[in-house]
């Protein structure tokens, strides 16, 4: 499977003055993180792929996964970068793919259901489990240059460490090297939501309604939660509030309720047992998303091996709030325990 550069997909400047003209200020934050991105080696590009075994793709059902990668063969260890839940990939990892990239082959995909990455046929394939994400992400892998059995690191934030973990277990040592677990609660219960909700305070009936906000009441409600420090109220009018939403959460909204439903991790059907990686947790001191307490149960539940590091001042983000230090975190564990494959010589295989 090719691989086709996704050069219609970038914004210009001139683009981004024009949406920024009628109160758009998306595509403008859309172009910085882009540029973010070019600026530290990285291209845009899609593969077309089997929609996964597992994940209730039907016949033909094919998805296409749009990412972003160090150009060509890696000739350093690839790092997999997953995002979770909200904006695109770029917007998720934008403070990260500068200093990352000088150490590691960087893989920076969406999601199917975010981003640029989709099913070819929604009506073929019911939403995206965490073993249809997890499916994908190593077809992807696999159809990159160079990347074909090699073996990958892997850090994943809010949902995306539930990928990441799922990929990690199920694809083994030899495949996935060591695991970066961001603010993911991968026990997640019913018992959580209803904190969640206590924490929302009156007025919310679904964890999803926050979540996925499809009103302005419910995207202040999230920056309040998610963050230590919420923009200020008057850096959040509606009618900004209302384009992020229309931007961002509106297209996919129904299937990706029904995907956060849908989380197996943590539950009877898909257990949190330890596995051979080297694991490294990281979380914001102040989350009101997934609260703290929940960062030293994941690693209880993965044998109390797993190292932990509590970011203070930040919430749910804090690779956001606090790239500086969410960057010496990383690289500290990734740089010590991610070695390039002996079997590479240094070079791409």
């Amino acid at each position: 499977m090719g691989r086709k550069l996704g050069v219609a997909q970038h914004w210009s400047p001139a683009q981004s003055i024009t949406m920024g003209a009628s109160l758009s200020v998306v595509p403008l934050l859309d172009y910085f993180a882009r540029r973010e991105f070019a600026a530290a080696g990285l291209s845009p590009g899609a593969v077309t792929l089997p929609y996964p075994d597992g994940g209730g793709g039907g016949g033909e059902a094919t998805c296409t996964v749009h990412y972003w990668a160090s150009t060509g063969e890696p000739r350093l260890p690839p790092l997999l970068l997953v995002h979770g839940f909200g904006p695109r990939a770029t917007w998720q990892w934008r403070c990260q793919v500068g200093p990352l990239s000088r150490h590691f082959h960087l893989i920076v995909p969406d999601l199917i259901g975010f981003g640029g990455s989709s099913c070819g046929d929604d009506s073929a394939a019911s939403p995206p489990s965490e073993a249809t994400q997890a499916a994908a992400l190593a077809a992807l892998l696999d159809a990159l240059p160079g990347m074909k059995g090699r073996r990958v690191a892997v850090a994943g934030t809010s949902y995306g460490g539930f990928v990441a973990y799922w990929l990690a277990r199920t694809a083994g040592a030899e495949r996935v090297g060591p695991v970066v677990i961001a603010s993911s609660d991968l026990l997640k219960t019913a018992a959580d939501d209803r904190g969640f909700l206590k924490r929302a305070g009156e007025g919310w009936s679904a964890v999803e309604e926050v979540l996925l906000p499809a009103e302005p009441a419910a995207m202040r409600k999230l920056l309040e939660m998610a963050s230590y420090r919420p923009p200020p109220a008057v850096l959040m009018p509606d009618f900004i509030l209302r384009d992020f939403i229309q931007k961002l959460f509106t297209e996919n909204r129904e299937q990706l309720i029904q995907l956060f439903k849908g989380i197996t991790v943590g539950t009877d059907k898909f257990p949190v047992t330890p596995i051979s990686q080297e694991v490294l947790i990281v979380w914001g001191e102040q989350d009101q998303l997934f609260p703290v307490e929940k960062a030293y149960a994941v690693q209880s539940s993965l044998d109390g091996k797993a190292r932990v590091e509590i970011i203070s001042k930040t919430g749910h983000a804090p690779q956001l709030e606090d790239p500086t230090r969410f960057n010496k975190i990383l690289l500290d564990f990734l740089l010590a325990t991610h070695k390039p494959d002996p079997s590479s010589n240094g070079t791409s295989q």
